[in-house]
C-alpha cells in the first residue's frame, strides 16, 4: 500500500501550518503517518483532506488539523507515557507513538480496538497498547500519566482522568455542554491544584460512560 505522493505531502503539511500547526516534532510525527491507512471505504480518497470523517460505529476521525493543534497543546516528550480517550480509528494514538515513550489507548468499542490493533502491527509500531475500556474512567491500573489526550466531549474535565495526571502532566480535553458549542481546554496539574487554559472551539463526539456496541 503506497502512501500519498509528494505533492499531495505537501499540501497535507501546508495545510497543518496553515492551520497553526507549527511544532517541528508534531509536523514531522505527522509526515511519518500515513492518515491513509487508518480510512476505510468510499471515503479513502478523500484521507489526505483537512476534514473529519466517519469512521466504524458511529464515530470519526479528526480533521488533521484538530489532530496536529491537539497534540501541539499537549506538549509531549520523548519520555512521556501517554493516555488517549477514545482511540476510534488509531489516527491520532499512532501520532502520539512517534513522539512519546509509551501510549496507552482506550476506546468503548471492541471493533475499534481490534482495527487499531491491527493497523498498528501493521505499521510496526510497538509501543502502543489499545484496551477495550469505559474512557471516562481513564486506566488507573497504568496511572499516573505525564500526559492525557481524550478525543470526546465532556462537560467538565473529568475528575478521574485529572487524578491520573502526574504533578506537572498536561491533560487535553474539549469540555461543553452540548455537540454544538464545546471548547479545547488544556489542564496543567500544580502542587496545590489544576491551571485551566482554553485553547479553542472545536466539535467532538461526547464522552459516554460504560462500554459500546460494535456496529
Amino acid at each position: 500500500m503506497t502512501g500519498p505522493g509528494p505533492d499531495v505531502l505537501m499540501q497535507f503539511l501546508y495545510a497543518l501550518r496553515s492551520k497553526g500547526v507549527t511544532d517541528k516534532a508534531v509536523l514531522t510525527a505527522m509526515e511519518g503517518v500515513d492518515r491513509g491507512r487508518f480510512v476505510r471505504g468510499i471515503f479513502a480518497e478523500r484521507a489526505y483532506e483537512d476534514l473529519p470523517l466517519p469512521i466504524a460505529c458511529g464515530q470519526t476521525i479528526s480533521q488533521p488539523s484538530v489532530v496536529g493543534l491537539m497534540t501541539q497543546a499537549l506538549e509531549v516528550t520523548p519520555r512521556d507515557k501517554v493516555l488517549e480517550v477514545g482511540t476510534g480509528s488509531g489516527y491520532q494514538a499512532a501520532v502520539l507513538a512517534r513522539l512519546a515513550r509509551r501510549v496507552y489507548t482506550v476506546d468503548r468499542f471492541p471493533q475499534l480496538v481490534r482495527a487499531a490493533r491491527d493497523l498498528f502491527a501493521e505499521i510496526g509500531l510497538s509501543n502502543v497498547t489499545a484496551i477495550t475500556a469505559d474512557g471516562s474512567r481513564g486506566l488507573p491500573e497504568q496511572a499516573p500519566f505525564d500526559k492525557i489526550l481524550v478525543t470526546a466531549a465532556a462537560e467538565d474535565p473529568p475528575g478521574p482522568l485529572m487524578a491520573q495526571l502526574k504533578p506537572g502532566g498536561v491533560m487535553v480535553v474539549p469540555v461543553g455542554q452540548s455537540d454544538a458549542v464545546q471548547t479545547l481546554i488544556r489542564v496543567r496539574r500544580l502542587a496545590d491544584g489544576y491551571d485551566y487554559q482554553e485553547i479553542r472551539p472545536v466539535r467532538f463526539v461526547p464522552l459516554l460512560e460504560g462500554l459500546g456496541k460494535d456496529g
